[in-house]
């Protein structure tokens, strides 16, 4: 058993980010399962558990759990949910890493599934068709399509091979999921459908901003990397003259990486992604996985 978790602690702080995201949303999966299956044989109601990561439609109960701004995007808690949601995360993560970087990818993640829980919250407490109603809100759906959507902004024209249907550019992909969520919004799921629009609005916006030089996930990730740089001197002792010439030689490999990126989307900009030759897109790639 502890070789088992040490194989898949080992493969997490490997892994590219879209894996690292399915590993924590697997995790909570089985945790939410299994507390649910012993509050069950207990004989107690097992969706009542599940409340403690759901997000609310009431503004005043979501002040007493304001966690679940967060907890809820990371958690599914049926089998199918969580095995759509995984697989889209994977396959257009890996697209969105071509040209993204792994911490610009989590912080859409984050800001998709923000922008749901908001877009969520305002439908069922302005919306008439919604009085009087009271929801919960469960899932990745808002995140991944961010993702989903910000990819095809960004590579319209890339062609993936779908079963039955051939080569079909992101574009149309992401435009037939958006209007799915769309149209189900009176199918029972009016919730989830409207998180889902609220992060393919998020994922659009990043992405025609990234195109035009802007970067919203910039300010997030600074903040990120300062918390994570004031903890790493707390807990980090002091190191020798040695060491010290070291870390001043990862700074300078850093800016060379960003120059090879910088070069590789200035051309990705002017003549698009399928201009690149295959050595091309293999350093965008590595690059990408080693900025951090």
């Amino acid at each position: 058993m502890a070789h088992i978790f040490n194989n898949l602690q080992s493969r997490f702080r490997t892994g590219t980010m879209p894996v690292k995201l399915i590993y924590v949303n697997i995790g909570v999966f089985i945790v939410l399962r299994a507390v649910a299956l012993v509050i069950l044989l207990g004989g107690g109601n097992p969706d009542s558990w599940l409340h403690i990561v759901e997000i609310p439609s009431h503004p005043a109960l979501l002040l007493t759990r304001p966690w679940t701004v967060i907890t809820y995007m990371f958690s599914q808690y049926g089998i199918l949910h969580l095995l759509f949601n995984m697989v889209w995360l994977y396959w257009f993560g890996r697209i969105f890493l071509f040209t993204g970087t792994p911490k610009q990818m989590l912080a859409l993640y984050l800001y998709g599934g923000i922008a749901g829980a908001l877009l969520f919250m305002t439908a069922y407490n302005t919306l008439p068709y919604f009085n009087g109603n009271e929801s919960w809100l469960i899932g990745s759906s808002a995140s991944v399509i961010a993702i989903v959507t910000a990819t095809a902004v960004r590579h319209p024209d890339y062609k993936v091979g779908l079963l039955f249907l051939g080569e079909v550019a992101l574009k149309w992909i992401a435009i037939v999921t958006i209007g799915i969520s769309v149209l189900s919004i009176p199918d029972g799921n009016a919730g989830g459908n409207i998180a889902h629009v609220g992060g393919a609005i998020i994922g659009a916006i990043y992405g025609m901003m990234l195109n035009n030089g802007t970067d919203i996930t910039r300010p997030l990730n600074n903040m990120l990397d300062s918390a994570a740089n004031a903890w790493k001197r707390i807990t980090t002792p002091r190191t020798s003259g040695r060491n010290s010439s070291n870390s001043r030689q990862a700074p300078e490999n850093r800016e060379n990486d960003q120059e090879i990126l910088d070069r590789i989307l200035d051309k990705i900009k002017k003549s698009g992604y399928t201009s690149l030759t295959a050595d091309e897109k293999k350093t965008l790639f590595d690059v990408s996985k080693r900025i951090k």
